[in-house]
């Protein structure tokens, strides 16, 4: 693999964002002055089964495809509930991760320490400091309709985590297997058929959490057009900008604070 050259400091800000998806797992170091990818990101795939051990090899060689200052801050978005260093869901992963000690055994493989953080914070808490919700005072909820829904409250810049929103029931459903974009494309819904989902479901999280917006992430977010100017909220909702860099700009973020 080439080693791409990212020395650390303390003018370059850089810290180092590591995304690990049910699909692939990508990192990159960011710029945190300006959130923007300060290299191109690796990406490798994520193996099967993806137990603890073969992920953390998998971030071991995408850390060691940059010359990474020793004192960069790392952070790795995980796709589930994070307790501490400790993985407490295993969503689209083998099921051992539930439980498992990530930051320890992360450290023990590469030598570094990182910092962990669930993937919806992480994308969340991008928004809030580099993307669409830059500036936004009082309380930020970042939603990404995806294959499930994931959510991240962010208030007066202070990230709220393991918020799972998504799980909520709504008239007697787990809200994410109406509403995610998952669930228009396994019904063949309509833009105003899924619309009037989201319209129920967004209703519901804004009497619960009262935000002062909403921000709409993941790959559907693209065509916001079509379904955005159809929802009737008190808040303003509106799509996110950082896309699939979200969760490493984000997590990097986190872990250099």
């Amino acid at each position: 693999m080439t080693t791409t050259s990212t020395q650390a400091s303390p003018e370059a800000k850089i810290a180092f964002g590591i995304d690990i998806g049910g699909s692939g797992i990508k990192g990159a170091p960011v710029d945190l002055s300006t959130g923007e990818l300060a290299r191109p990101r690796i990406k490798i795939k994520t193996p099967r089964p993806a137990t603890p051990q073969a992920v953390v090899d998998v971030i071991g060689q995408v850390i060691a495809g940059f010359d990474l200052a020793p004192d960069t801050p790392i952070g790795v978005a995980y796709p589930g509930v994070v307790f501490g260093g400790v993985t407490a869901t295993a969503a689209n992963l083998d099921e051992s991760f539930v439980g498992a000690d990530l930051v320890k055994l992360v450290h023990r493989a590469t030598g570094r320490r990182i910092h962990l953080a669930n993937d919806a914070d992480a994308a969340g808490y991008a928004e809030v400091r580099y993307g669409a919700a830059k500036g936004v005072d009082g309380a930020v909820l970042v939603m990404t309709l995806g294959t499930g829904i994931g959510s991240a409250l962010i208030f007066a810049g202070n990230l709220v985590p393991n918020t799972e929103l998504g799980h909520l029931e709504i008239d007697g459903h787990d809200a994410e297997k109406r509403a995610a974009s998952s669930a228009k494309e396994r019904e063949d819904l309509s833009w105003r058929a899924w619309a009037a989902r989201l319209q129920r479901y967004f209703s519901v999280v804004d009497d619960l959490v009262h935000p002062d917006l909403f921000v709409v992430g993941g790959g559907v977010s693209r065509e916001h057009e079509k379904f955005l100017p159809l929802l009737k909220l008190r808040p303003p909702i509106i799509p996110a900008k950082l896309r699939n860099t979200a969760g490493i700009v984000g997590v990097a973020a986190l872990a250099a604070r």
